[in-house]
C-alpha cells in the first residue's frame, strides 16, 4: 500500500474540526486514501432526532461515491477527542465493506485516539461481511 499514514491520521483530525455535534461534543473525523493517491474526508453531522445522525466514514463514503470513486480503496483513518483509539461502528463498516467490494479490497483501518493508532484490516473488524457478492 503506497500512502501516507501520518497524512492519512492528519486528514481525518482536521475533517473532525468541521463536525457538526452539538449534543455530544463528540467529533469525528474519518479520511479515506485510494490508490490513485487521493484522499476523501468525512465528519459527522448529528440531528436533534439522534437516529438521523450520520458517522463520518458514512458522510466520507458518500462523497466519494457521489464523486464517481468506486474502487481502490486502500485505507481509512478514524479519529475523535477519546484517549483509546476509536473504531467505526457496525453500520460505518458495513457501508466501508461496501465501497472496499467494489474494488475488491480489505483496507487498513487506523484506529486514532489522542495517544495510540491500532491498525487492524476491514475484514478484521466485519468477519464474513454482507456484500455485493452475497446478492448473486
Amino acid at each position: 500500500m503506497n500512502f501516507d499514514k501520518q497524512a492519512l491520521i492528519e486528514a481525518a483530525r482536521d475533517a473532525a474540526t468541521r463536525a457538526y455535534a452539538p449534543y455530544s461534543a463528540f467529533n469525528v473525523g474519518a479520511a479515506l486514501a485510494f490508490a490513485d493517491g487521493s484522499i476523501v474526508t468525512g465528519s459527522n453531522v448529528e440531528n436533534a432526532s439522534y437516529g438521523l445522525s450520520l458517522c463520518a466514514e458514512t458522510v466520507a463514503v458518500s462523497k466519494a461515491m457521489n464523486d464517481g470513486v468506486r474502487g481502490g480503496l486502500i485505507a481509512v483513518a478514524v479519529t475523535g477527542p477519546a484517549v483509546e483509539p476509536i473504531t467505526p461502528c457496525g453500520r460505518c463498516r458495513q457501508v466501508l465493506n461496501e465501497l472496499a467490494a467494489l474494488g475488491d479490497t480489505d483496507p487498513l483501518v487506523l484506529c486514532v485516539g489522542s495517544e495510540e493508532v491500532r491498525e487492524t484490516q476491514l475484514s478484521g473488524l466485519l468477519p464474513r461481511a454482507f456484500g455485493p457478492a452475497s446478492l448473486t
